[in-house]
């Protein structure tokens, strides 16, 4: 053997220790971040990646410190090597390995300044709703109540607008709050939202939540629909109320308010009042009603109201006559991974998504935006672990149960039994992938998968025209097992990369992160550029500045494994035809 070769087969070796986890902290880094093939007496293959805890940079410093010590005062002999030259040669080429490890652990250790650096930029520019002037008093009074837009199981929702707002010319297109129907019950209360044309006159949606068993005081409704104030701004209910009432939610815990965002709606006034009788409610939901409204009503006197921003439609609405082109139906799911990501972040599962609870309207360039609404449902527990505890069979696991997670449809009630939420709502995200390019939810229906016992060869391919990160994303985030699921931050980062990012993925040397920090940096720049212009309030803006304001240098070089990981199996497979 040459000295050559044996200096090849040296560093070979060093890799190889550290990706056989000889020395733990090291294997965890490279299984993670590299997916780069090894050949340890063994054919070439792709590693797929998976999820580990993050390593400790100092703990590993010392072990390779320690290590090259030994191998420099001949230590190699511990190893099963002997005094002649070609073993010396091999185990020099071992240490001058675990060198080059060393070197790449503090270009990560650069890497990750810069990450945070970059994320230190962005997190200070906070969104701001473009609505926040349209928002009024408290009092239901203080707004022209127009026509119903929507209607769901525990709701009633109404284009609303500030009494300023209305033009004289349009005030007799509004409904008072004392108008009663006409005898005949012809009152406009389509299942589609209101017309472009109507938004301008009414910008700001009423949410009428319909209450049956909450009682008529204002501090009983607000204990029982707490979760529906979990979008609320800072200025949604006067100050006092704030101070005076708990709003212990329902397990027992103050809800979280989630901070803004441009995939998450917004409740800019909440508050309690008498149930009015409003145009279509005698026909719409007439069990819901007051006594006083309706003899046989069940309802009770007051209930809570939630002032929003009024959508053209929902996502589901928009789904039935249109279909996304690739680049925009690839730009609807990041946003919805956007969303739910932001959730997480601050302790909130959504636990009923659906393109029902997703409202969408349309940037200055036609572009879809999407926002998540219907908080009803959702976990939010002061301690952020998203584990709710399933002692019994009577707590509540959610909405829609068509689209719960596997870890939680199947989830059996016992003595110390806990559900994990954290990553349920990214698996609804991949379900609706089917919707938005144009499918069926595989879901739902009679003859659909059930989430139960559902197995993953089982789910249908979505259109070829769809790009291949695409799929690939959809397919990780249905996995069944929560562990192999990538979370909705990495699923988002894939998307990011793959319509942002390719050139920085265009060969398997670009996987480095001294490339990828280079196109971080570039696209900084863009971004804050694209800021000062018209176009700062785009989708594509928005979406870019999310990624940037949550950079994580671990959930990004896991992105990156997974697409490589993708890659390299469409590769196989083509190879294999």
């Amino acid at each position: 053997m040459s000295v050559k070769h044996a200096i090849s087969r040296g560093v070979e070796l060093g890799r190889s220790v550290i990706q056989l986890g000889l020395l733990k902290p090291a294997g965890r880094l490279a299984a993670k971040f590299r997916g780069e093939r090894l050949r340890v007496g063994q054919p070439a293959r792709t590693v797929q990646p998976q999820t580990f805890l993050p390593v400790r940079y100092r703990y590993f410093r010392m072990s390779l410190r320690g290590l090259a010590a030994q191998l420099q005062s001949g230590g190699f002999r511990r190893f099963g090597g002997s005094g002649s030259p070609r073993n010396r040669a091999v185990f020099l080429a071992f240490g001058l390995g675990v060198g080059l490890i060393e070197k790449q652990l503090d270009d990560d250790r650069r890497s990750a300044a810069t990450c945070q650096e970059i994320q230190a930029v962005f997190t200070k520019k906070k969104y701001c709703s473009p609505l926040k002037c349209f928002t009024s008093g408290y009092k239901l009074e203080d707004y022209i109540i127009g026509k119903q837009i929507g209607k769901g199981s525990n709701a009633a929702v109404y284009e609303a607008a500030a009494p300023l707002s209305v033009p004289r010319d349009r005030e007799s297109d509004r409904c008072s709050l004392n108008d009663q129907p006409s005898e005949d019950g012809e009152v406009d209360t389509g299942s589609l939202r209101s017309p472009s044309s109507s938004l301008g006159i009414y910008p700001l949606a009423v949410k009428m939540m319909w209450n049956f068993g909450a009682g008529s005081s204002s501090e009983a409704i607000l204990r029982s629909m707490s979760q529906e104030l979990v979008p609320a701004g800072p200025l949604a209910m006067k100050q006092e109320k704030e101070e005076q009432i708990a709003l212990n939610g329902y397990f027992g815990e103050v809800p979280k308010r989630v901070s803004a965002h441009p995939n998450v709606i917004r409740v800019f006034r909440a508050f309690t009042a008498d149930v009015p009788l409003l145009p279509g409610a005698q026909e719409e939901y007439p069990d819901v009603l007051p006594a006083r409204l309706n003899p046989e009503g069940l309802g009770n006197n007051r209930t809570l109201f939630l002032v929003m921003k009024n959508y053209p439609c929902t996502l589901r609405q928009y789904l039935e006559v249109n279909v996304p082109s690739r680049r925009e139906g690839s730009l609807m799911v990041l946003q919805l991974l956007e969303g739910v990501d932001h959730l997480y972040r601050q302790g909130i599962a959504h636990r009923d998504l659906k393109s029902d609870n997703v409202l969408l309207e349309f940037d200055s360039e036609g572009c879809p935006r999407l926002v998540i609404t219907d908080f009803g449902c959702c976990l939010a527990q002061s301690d952020s672990s998203l584990q709710l505890p399933f002692n019994t069979m009577w707590v509540n696991r959610g909405g829609n149960s068509c689209l719960m997670a596997p870890e939680v449809v199947t989830a059996v009630p016992g003595q110390g039994v806990v559900i994990n939420y954290s990553k349920a709502d990214a698996w609804a995200v991949g379900t609706i992938c089917y919707e938005i390019f144009g499918q069926a939810n595989p879901f739902y229906g009679a003859g659909g998968l059930d989430s139960r016992n559902f197995q993953e060869i089982q789910l249908p391919a979505l259109p070829a025209c769809v790009s291949a990160d695409m799929q690939l994303v959809a397919k990780l985030l249905l996995r069944r097992n929560p562990n192999k699921r990538p979370s909705a931050r990495v699923a988002a980062n894939m998307l990011h990369l793959s319509l942002w990012g390719r050139c920085a993925l265009a060969n398997k040397d670009s996987a480095g992160m001294k490339k990828l920090a280079d196109w971080l940096l570039c696209q900084s720049a863009v971004v804050l550029l694209r800021g000062c212009g018209p176009s700062g309030s785009s989708v594509e803006a928005e979406l870019q500045r999310c990624f940037l304001s949550n950079l994580d240098l671990e959930d990004l070089r896991l992105a990156v494994s997974f697409l490589m990981y993708g890659r390299e199996q469409g590769r196989a497979s083509i190879m294999s035809l």
